[in-house]
């Protein structure tokens, strides 16, 4: 029989052939620290309109909720760096992690192809895959996984990588060897606070207020942005990466090599005065495949209009 060494060892050079670039893995069990730290946050009302953030508190905080007989987190990093940049410096800007095929669409099937090659190399498992589809605390896992720590951006960073990765989990009833918490290497470094032209980052770091973020103000908002946020949106106009621009770590991003995260044609190339005429046929051919579908036409296009008022 296998042990639990040999499984662990099995399980990360499977993710790593799929693609993953970091795997971590934790004991399954209750987020009590976190648990404490996510009730204060949503009691002071930092989630905005995010209420989804309120619901399934327990399943969030425990595994063992959402997969009965759970004994393992495994924690997983996926890269989506870009090299291509927009090619218009007055185009209204879109966050990275979107350029290409809607991640979801993209992890998903790589994770279930993991479980399915661990149940034919070990035997039946009992598990489920999440790609942000799911009531899990992935950052908090990821960190306790040792796949890096939770910056002052509230953003997990990689001290090898940076902080440009999709995370996606596989919790299952299955022994492995856990790994440990690393050291946070944020230092005395303010970058990120200081830069969030929003003032959404708490002065100490580690805090974010959700509801002055602009990612939620361009994507989780469905009514109109309040003008108290106009000319301080430095041009997203449907997430934000001033945080992850502006982090040191992030020098050491590297090229993702994953096709489906490759840009449409037209992503990059169109200009500020296409992106103001964008018509609705514009939007879906050109975001077919795209997370960007999540805030539909008319929101992004109330996005590009406060922009430029």
């Amino acid at each position: 029989m296998m042990n639990r060494d040999k499984r662990t060892q099995l399980l990360r050079e499977e993710a790593q052939r799929l693609g993953f670039s970091f795997v971590g893995i934790s004991k399954a069990g209750r987020l009590d620290d976190e648990a404490r730290r996510l009730e204060a946050w949503l009691n002071r009302g930092l989630h905005g309109q995010m209420h989804y953030m309120a619901k399934h508190f327990d399943k969030r905080v425990d595994p063992r909720r959402l997969v009965p007989g759970a004994k393992s987190v495994v924690s997983l990093l996926y890269n989506y760096y870009p090299e291509q940049r927009r090619q218009d410096p007055e185009a209204p800007k879109i966050s990275r992690y979107a350029y290409g095929k809607d991640y979801h669409y993209v992890l998903k099937p790589k994770l279930k192809s993991l479980l399915q090659f661990l149940r034919e190399q070990i035997g039946e498992i009992e598990g489920r895959c999440f790609v942000d589809s799911a009531p899990v605390l992935e950052r908090d896992w990821a960190r306790r996984s040792g796949n890096g720590w939770v910056g002052k951006n509230t953003l997990l960073i990689h001290p090898k990588a940076g902080s440009y990765f999709f995370l996606a989990e596989l919790i299952i009833d299955l022994e492995l060897t856990p790994d440990g918490p690393m050291k946070d290497y944020c230092g005395t470094c303010r970058r990120c606070i200081e830069a969030c032209p929003t003032d959404a980052i708490a002065p100490e770091g580690y805090l974010v207020d959700g509801s002055k973020c602009i990612s939620y103000l361009t994507i989780e908002l469905r009514e109109a942005i309040p003008d108290e946020f106009r000319g301080t949106m430095e041009n997203w106009m449907f997430g934000c990466d001033i945080c992850q621009e502006v982090c040191p770590w992030n020098r050491f991003s590297k090229p993702h090599q994953e096709p489906a995260f490759e840009p449409h044609p037209q992503l990059l190339d169109m200009t500020k005065r296409e992106w103001k005429e964008l018509t609705e046929e514009t939007f879906r051919q050109v975001f077919r495949k795209s997370a960007v579908k999540r805030t539909k036409y008319e929101g992004l296009k109330r996005n590009i209009r406060f922009l430029e008022k």
